[in-house]
């Protein structure tokens, strides 16, 4: 397996879930709460090792409880973390999330996620050396997005960017991506000028926006092209993109095609929604090839 590299937010998720959301200055009972792991560059360093990848995590944390049981967490799946480093003057993230009716929304805080600044990325240099793939999101200052796609530009290593939370980046950076994976309300704040088709249009190959439940559209060149979603019914859609951008770049990490990759990210997206937590329900390799929908042509291992 060819390796990954997962530059991200690492954070601690305190979930409730609900009948609805309360209204301004109302109080309501809710049914449950429970305390996860999380982080959109944890979540998706988890998703690719569950799958056979050979990961290594790239982030801070802070110097308390959360972040001693934040790196133990990646640990515990597999996920090298010699390159998470811990901080004192800010807490770990979070990020406080509403769930009602199998529907997220989600308050983040960065804490310790902010602490990652370019004097960090020096040492990253050699590193990327052994990398294939390197997955980022925005859950990092801008300033870090931007250097490591430069960098990672120069060295010939492979950049998959997942812009969530969405905010505008200069053109001529996005150039230097090889794929980008806005869900639809992320792709509008990117591209307001421009309709869906004509967007994926403009990039080829490399815009790829996930539709939920109505699946992944791209432009493969000639045509626009849509990858079906798998219909399953919904637990706690938290981490559905995770799981998705995970898989996808294990896919791509291990030489299959923009296609195939796609059908495999859709699946484990499936298969993380009928459990609870981002993390919790991110399907192993074992369970995905026990699914009926696995491709043997995949040929992970």
């Amino acid at each position: 397996m060819s390796n990954i590299m997962v530059l991200g937010s690492i954070s601690t998720d305190f979930v409730v879930t609900a009948d609805r959301r309360p209204e301004t200055g109302e109080t309501i009972t809710g049914k449950d709460f429970r305390t996860t792991f999380g982080g959109k560059g944890a979540n998706q360093a988890v998703a690719s090792a569950r799958l056979g990848g050979r990961v290594s995590m790239v982030g801070t944390v802070g110097e308390d409880l959360f972040g001693t049981e934040l790196i133990e967490n990646l640990r515990i799946n597999g996920i090298d973390t010699s390159n998470v480093e811990r901080v004192t003057h800010l807490p770990s993230g979070s990020a406080h999330i509403t769930i009602v009716d199998g529907d997220n929304a989600i308050i983040y805080i960065p804490g310790a996620n902010n602490a990652f600044d370019s004097a960090r990325l020096q040492h990253l240099e050699t590193e990327l050396e052994k990398v294939e793939l390197m997955v980022i999101q925005n859950e990092v200052p801008q300033e870090i997005v931007e250097a490591v796609i430069g960098l990672c530009f120069e060295k010939g290593v492979k950049v998959l960017y997942n812009p969530a939370p969405a905010r505008t980046m200069d053109e001529a950076l996005l150039e230097k991506v090889t794929f980008m994976t806005p869900n639809e309300s992320e792709y509008k704040i990117m591209f307001p000028e421009l309709s869906l088709s004509e967007g994926i249009k403009k990039y080829p190959g490399k815009l790829i926006v996930t539709l939920g439940s109505k699946g992944v559209c791209y432009h493969d060149g000639a045509v626009e092209r849509n990858v079906p979603a798998y219909v399953v019914g919904p637990v706690d859609t938290t981490g559905a993109g995770d799981t998705f951008n995970g898989a996808f770049a294990v896919g791509i990490a291990s030489g299959l095609d923009i296609e195939a990759s796609l059908q495999l990210g859709n699946l484990a997206a499936a298969l993380s929604v009928q459990k609870f937590g981002a993390q919790g329900g991110m399907p192993t390799l074992a369970e995905l090839k026990e699914n009926e929908h696995y491709e043997k042509t995949w040929n992970l291992e």
